[in-house]
């Protein structure tokens, strides 16, 4: 890509992925820190009136925002990391896409792809039934998050910059598909049946909420390794292991979102 359209192109869908990020992550802790809590409060009735047009219009917002995330993502990295040789700036640590000991290789291509296809492995995992114990799959979801970040690193030669934001983006995507292929779908016949008086599957509301909250989840570590692409300050910096520094910000945000969810369970109305 030539270099000066590079430089126009990249401010512009920074600009966009951010409005549309702000759209879709303030919605995501609207509904798990607040809309969730107020509903538990209302009777029948009131959902009957209140639901069938807060929700919808709420979730166009919300759904349209993740699309946009994800797909003015997608162009950054094609911008930043994948235009030409794949190796854009890779001649020190402040790297671009690999590492300064590395080229790019059949890992490295490899790698982009789990970084997308990685959804699938998710999808499947919590429809399995390992999924009934949180505890033992939250474990297993980060060995194989820990999995792919060394594989980033040491087969794929990723640069620091280039597996923060290859792990953000898959985490993205995974939320992406969260809300166009599971919470959605579950919000329209939930919405329905309020609507006609009903009461909703408890299957899909129940699909809906764990989606949601595990997006929730996600969100908080993908910020990390959206900012962390900007920087190398911890690159290396703990242990001398590049690739630590982004797991145990994994483990805290994780942590800073559960306390979130016990505390937005205490605040109450007037």
């Amino acid at each position: 890509m030539d270099h000066l359209l590079r430089d126009l192109l990249q401010p512009i869908f920074k600009w966009l992925h951010i409005i549309a990020g702000v759209l879709w992550i303030g919605l995501l802790y609207f509904f798990n820190w607040v809309n969730g809590h107020f509903a538990a409060t209302m009777d029948g009735d009131t959902k009957k009136k209140v639901v069938p047009e807060l929700m919808p219009r709420a979730l166009y917002f919300f759904r349209w925002g993740a699309a946009w995330t994800w797909f003015t993502g997608i162009i950054l990295l094609y911008i930043l990391f994948w235009s030409g040789s794949l190796s854009m700036g890779a001649t020190s640590e402040s790297s671009m896409m690999v590492s300064s000991e590395g080229v790019v290789n059949m890992w490295s291509h490899m790698m982009l792809l789990v970084t997308f296809l990685a959804v699938f492995v998710y999808d499947f995992l919590y429809k399995s039934s390992l999924a009934k114990n949180t505890r033992v799959v939250t474990i297993v979801s980060f060995l194989l998050i820990a999995g792919i970040e060394y594989a980033m690193i040491h087969c794929g030669q990723f640069g620091y910059r280039a597996f923060n934001i290859h792990i953000g983006a898959m985490f993205g995507t995974m939320m992406a598909f969260n809300v166009w292929f599971r919470i959605w779908p579950a919000q329209q016949k939930i919405i329905t049946a309020i609507k006609n008086g009903e009461a909703p599957d408890g299957d899909l509301v129940a699909l809906a909420g764990l989606r949601s909250k595990h997006n929730t989840y996600m969100s908080v570590p993908l910020l990390w390794a959206m900012i962390n692409e900007h920087t190398v300050t911890f690159s290396g910096k703990l242990f001398n292991i590049p690739g630590l520094v982004l797991l145990l910000i994994i483990i805290i945000g994780w942590h800073i979102v559960f306390q979130i969810y016990k505390k937005s369970a205490k605040v109450k109305g007037f």
